[in-house]
């Protein structure tokens, strides 16, 4: 069974761009990880640096939802 919450790789936030001659190097910023939502089919935009913060955050979601209030 596919797990409710997972992390994936945020979305890139810019580009930096050098023009060198005949070449062109385009990289993208890493804007970090956030969670999606398997359930809601939602990319939950919370931009962790890191994937252990959001493998902790991840968690913490995936345990809330297995206890209902």
């Amino acid at each position: 069974m596919q797990p409710r919450f997972v992390i994936v790789p945020a979305v890139p936030i810019g580009k930096d761009s050098t023009y060198a001659r005949d070449n062109f190097d385009a990289a993208t910023k890493s804007a970090g990880f956030d969670i999606y939502d398997n359930q809601a089919k939602i990319r939950l935009r919370r931009a962790f640096s890191d994937r252990a913060t959001a493998m902790a955050e991840c968690e913490r979601l995936i345990t809330e939802a297995r206890i209902p209030e």
